[in-house]
């Protein structure tokens, strides 16, 4: 190989790390935030709540859960399925953003300029935001998270109801974390999810579910109706009597038999005996989160899920912290 061309590949392959990856390499280690973060603390031994089988009850125990991700639906309204992340490099140009929410959200990242890393790309091309519709297109809706990884500087940037007006980004709320960090939000403030937590770590990415380890971390599951929030919640998205608070964490009872799935299907259910479910966001009862990726097969995902009930689930007593597993603290907090 010539010494042109040489350079031509190294460029290239420099010009490629720099530019930002949809479904790129996270940095390590993973899971991401450190070992005691809620999102990776193992709740196995975690005391039930007295009032498990009774939110279990307003879920419905008899209603099987469902993956919320998948790949391209084939609807050009609304073409993809799960949530597509970003990561950027510490060089990604930082964007002014305007929120509707901005007493809630966060103009910059700890210890960073002002702005978001919203790659160029969004403005115009599909499948960089949720539900893939371009961040130009009037007729987008849903949620349309933007969920972004500075892998150099390890923060995350995550976006709710994100679109490009052709002169400004816009958003419902937005949301910095430092991934070497547990801070939490501040209580009563929501993040690009209703609970007030980061998405990311709570999804369930392809590359995980067809790895050779364990899965480390919990998932992120949405229920119809909230009643207020737990830790490590921080805010409430409703106020309906006897259900599931933002922050509550769902355990797959360790009873049950999941020796018949598939070894990827089985590191999912085995996940969540270990490290569980949070309620994240009102949506649809025992959604539960993943990334976007066409690998994802659902034909064999949607039956696997589908047979696991409400009923196999335990609630953990309400506000657990894995420091303290004292009874009574962190109680809902009703508004």
């Amino acid at each position: 190989m010539s010494r042109l061309a040489v350079l031509f590949l190294a460029l290239s392959s420099a010009a490629f790390a720099q530019s930002p990856q949809r479904g790129g390499a996270l940095p390590q280690p993973l899971p991401l935030f450190p070992p005691g973060n809620w999102w990776n603390a193992d709740i196995s031994a975690a005391p039930v709540d007295p009032n498990s089988s009774a939110f279990i009850a307003d879920v419905g125990a008899t209603r099987g859960m469902h993956p919320d991700f998948g790949g391209d639906s084939g609807d050009s309204s609304a073409p993809i399925y799960g949530m597509p992340f970003v990561v950027v490099a510490g060089s990604q140009p930082l964007l002014p953003v305007t929120f509707d929410y901005d007493d809630e959200s966060d103009v910059a990242a700890p210890g960073r300029p002002p702005g978001y890393p919203i790659p160029e790309e969004a403005k115009t091309q599909q499948k960089w935001i949720e539900g893939g519709l371009a961040g130009n297109d009037p007729n987008a809706d849903g949620d349309r998270h933007m969920l972004l990884v500075d892998r150099d500087n390890r923060i995350l940037y995550e976006l709710y109801a994100l679109h490009w007006t052709g002169s400004q980004w816009t958003a419902g709320s937005g949301a910095t974390f430092a991934l070497d960090s547990n801070a939490r939000r501040p209580e009563g403030w929501t993040s690009a999810d209703a609970a007030g937590l980061a998405i990311l770590p709570g999804l369930i990415r392809y590359d995980e579910v067809y790895g050779s380890v364990p899965i480390h971390h919990a998932f992120r599951v949405t229920v119809r109706h909230s009643n207020g929030y737990v830790f490590p919640a921080s805010h409430r998205a409703g106020s309906t009597r006897g259900a599931l608070p933002m922050g509550a964490r769902l355990r797959l009872k360790a009873s049950k038999d999941i020796s018949g799935y598939s070894e990827p299907l089985r590191r999912i259910f085995q996940a969540m005996k270990t490290y569980g479910l949070i309620v994240a966001d009102n949506g649809s009862d025992l959604y539960v989160s993943g990334t976007y990726d066409t690998r994802w097969d659902n034909d064999i995902l949607n039956p696997a899920f589908a047979s696991i009930k409400g009923s196999d689930f335990e609630v953990i007593q309400l506000g657990w912290q894995e420091s303290a597993r004292t009874v009574g603290r962190g109680r809902a907090v009703r508004h």
